[in-house]
C-alpha cells in the first residue's frame, strides 16, 4: 500500500502534463488530490496504532527497498499532501501551463518519497531529483534574477550533498548495509569514537537542508527569488524544508549513541536570533517571509535539541503550525504583490480595504507566527519553554520579541490609506479560499492545540492554566517593548541598511560546509575522545 502514496501523485503530474491546459484536467487532479488527503489520513490512522513496513522486491536479505511508515512519517504525510491540495486550488487559475503542474505533483511525490523510505541511499536519489525539480520551479519565469538564484540553489545543494553521500558511504563500509533501521542496530555495537566522521559528515548534509546558521545563505535565494510562483514559495517555505528536518530526525534515531545534543541546541538559538535580525532589514514582503522560515526553524530546532519531553513536542507541533502560517503568509503575499504591483513593504498600505479576506487570512497567520494568545503558535510556543531554566526561557522570549517586531512591520501594509491606486483588481476565489483556510487553521490550532497535539503525536498533553496566562501576560509586554522598538528604532536605523546586504556567495557557502563540518567534527570528537 505504501508504494501508491508515492505512485499516485506522480501519475497525476504525468496526467497533468497531458492534459493541464484544460480546465477540466486540472479539476480532476485536484479531486484525485483530495482523495489523497482521505488516502492520507486513513495511513495515518493506522500508523498510529503500529509501524506498516512494505519491502518492494523479492530478494534474500536485507537487499530490497524498504517503506515504512509510523507515527511520525504518516504524519509529515497528511501535512504533504494537505499543503500540496491547498496549493493546487490556490493555483487553479494562476498557471495553466503543463510543466509547472508536472513538476508540482512530481514535487509531492518525491517528498513523500523521504517520508516513507528507510533506505540511506533512496534519500540520497530523493533529494537529488527534489533540487533539480525545485531549481526548475525557481527559475520558471526565466527572469535574469530567477535563473541566477536557481543555479546558485542547485549547485550549493550539490556539494552538500557530497557531504550526505561520503556520510552513508562511510556507513555501508562498516555495516555493509544502506537500511537505516538495520544500520542503527551496527551501529549499537560499535565503539562511538568510530561513528563520529559520518555522523559528522551525514549532519553537515542535513544541516545545510534545513538551513542553520551559518549555512542558511542560499534559502533567501531560493525562498524570495522575486518571479518565482507563490505558490512554490509557499511550499518550499512551508514543508520542502521540513523534510529535512524530519531526516535530521531520524538520522538522529539511527547514531543514537552520539548526541550533538548541545551543540544543536547553541546553533537553533544563534539560527532564530540571526535569522529575525536578517528579517528585520528586508523591505521585500517575500525576503522578510524567507528570512523568517530561518528563525523559525532555529526556534524548532532548538525546541528539539532541548531534552525535554514537551519541549520535543513543542518543537513537532511548532513544525505543523509554521507549515500552516508561512503557507498562509506567502500565498497571501502573492496576491498582495499583484494588487500593489510591487513588494516593498513600505509602499503597500490599506490591504484591509482592498483585500478584506487576503487580510484576514494574513493577520490571522501574523497572529500564529508570533504566538499570540489562543493561535497555534502560542500553543507550541508555550510546551516548548514549559520546563526550560530561566536562561533558556529569557532567550525564547528574545526570540519571540525579535518575531513580534518583524511582524509589527509587516502588519503595517494592512492599514492606513491604500497605495493601489484607482485600477480595481478582481481577486480570485481560489486564492481567497485557501489562504482563508489556513488562517482559521491557526485560529482553530490554537484553541484546540492539546486536542491537535494529541491527534497528530498519539500523545496526551496538560495545559496549565496559570502557566498559559503568564505566557500571555509575556506576550502583551513583547507587543508592547516590540512596537516601541520597532518604531523610535527600527523605522529610523541605518544599521539595518548595511545588515540587509549581508549575504554568503557561492564560495562563502562552500567555506560555511567546511567550518560546519570541522565544528561538529570536533565537538562530537571531544566529547567521545
Amino acid at each position: 500500500m505504501l508504494a501508491y502514496f508515492v505512485i499516485i501523485p506522480v501519475l497525476i503530474a504525468v496526467f497533468l502534463y497531458l492534459f493541464s491546459s484544460a480546465k477540466s484536467g486540472r479539476i480532476l487532479a485536484i479531486l484525485i488530490q483530495a482523495a489523497l488527503v482521505a488516502f492520507s489520513y486513513y495511513l495515518f490512522s493506522l500508523s498510529r496504532v503500529e509501524e506498516i513496513v512494505t519491502v518492494i522486491g523479492i530478494y534474500d536479505g536485507d537487499l530490497g527497498i524498504v517503506l515504512m511508515s509510523d507515527n511520525l512519517s504518516s504524519s509529515f504525510i497528511l501535512l504533504t499532501s494537505f499543503i500540496f491540495l491547498i496549493t493546487s486550488i490556490y493555483s487553479f487559475h494562476e498557471n495553466n501551463k503543463r510543466l509547472f503542474w508536472f513538476l508540482l505533483f512530481l514535487w509531492e511525490g518525491l517528498l513523500i518519497g523521504i517520508f516513507l523510505t528507510r533506505d540511506f541511499f533512496n534519500i540520497f536519489v530523493l533529494m537529488e531529483v527534489l533540487a533539480i525539480v525545485v531549481v526548475i520551479l525557481i527559475m520558471f519565469n526565466r527572469e535574469n534574477r530567477n535563473l541566477y538564484d536557481g543555479i546558485i540553489y542547485l549547485m550549493a545543494n550539490l556539494v552538500a550533498i557530497q557531504f550526505y553521500l561520503f556520510g552513508v558511504g562511510y556507513v555501508y563500509m562498516i555495516t555493509g548495509t544502506l537500511d537505516m533501521y538495520l544500520a542503527a542496530q551496527y551501529i549499537a555495537q560499535f565503539d562511538r569514537s568510530a561513528l563520529i566522521l559520518p555522523y559528522a559528515l551525514i549532519m553537515t548534509g542535513i544541516a545545510f537542508k534545513c538551513a542553520l546558521l551559518p549555512l542558511f545563505s542560499w534559502l533567501p535565494k531560493a525562498h524570495g527569488t522575486p518571479s518565482a510562483p507563490s505558490s512554490v514559495s509557499a511550499i518550499l517555505s512551508g514543508l520542502h524544508i521540513k523534510s529535512s528536518v524530519y531526516l535530521f530526525l531520524r538520522i538522529q534515531q539511527v547514531f543514537q549513541d552520539i548526541s550533538a545534543r548541545e551543540f544543536f541546541l547553541v546553533i537553533g538559538i544563534a539560527t532564530g536570533i540571526v535569522g529575525f535580525i536578517m528579517a528585520l532589514s528586508q523591505k521585500d514582503l517575500k525576503l522578510i517571509l524567507a528570512y523568517h522560515t530561518i528563525s523559525q526553524v532555529g526556534l524548532i530546532m532548538a525546541a528539539l535539541n532541548i531534552g525535554d519531553f514537551y519541549s520535543h513536542i513543542g518543537g513537532l507541533y511548532h513544525i505543523f503550525n509554521h507549515a500552516l502560517f508561512k503557507s498562509c503568509l506567502f500565498l497571501s503575499a502573492g496576491v498582495i504583490a499583484e494588487i500593489y504591483k510591487t513588494r516593498e513593504v513600505y509602499k503597500i498600505r490599506g490591504v484591509f480595504k482592498e483585500a478584506p479576506i487576503i487580510g484576514l487570512a494574513t493577520i490571522l497567520a501574523v497572529f500564529g507566527i508570533t504566538g499570540a494568545p489562543l493561535f497555534n503558535g502560542s500553543i507550541s510556543k508555550y510546551f516548548i519553554a514549559t520546563n526550560t531554566n530561566w536562561l533558556l526561557n529569557a532567550i525564547l522570549i528574545f526570540m519571540s520579541l525579535g518575531t513580534i517586531i518583524s511582524f509589527i512591520k509587516y502588519s503595517s501594509i494592512l492599514w492606513g490609506k491604500s497605495s493601489a491606486g484607482e485600477t480595481s483588481i478582481t481577486i480570485d476565489k481560489c486564492r481567497q479560499l485557501t489562504t482563508l483556510i489556513l488562517g482559521l487553521f491557526c485560529f482553530f490550532g490554537g484553541i484546540f492545540g492539546a486536542q491537535f497535539i494529541e491527534f497528530l503525536f498519539n500523545v496526551q498533553v496538560s495545559m496549565n492554566f496559570i502557566g498559559y496566562l503568564e505566557k500571555v501576560l509575556v506576550f502583551a509586554i513583547s507587543l508592547t517593548v516590540g512596537y516601541l522598538i520597532y518604531t523610535h528604532f527600527i523605522k529610523t536605523s541605518s544599521l539595518l541598511g548595511r545588515i540587509c546586504k549581508a549575504r554568503l556567495n557561492f564560495r562563502g557557502m562552500c567555506a560555511s560546509m567546511g567550518i560546519f563540518f570541522m565544528a561538529i567534527l570536533m565537538i562530537t570528537g571531544y566529547f567521545y575522545s
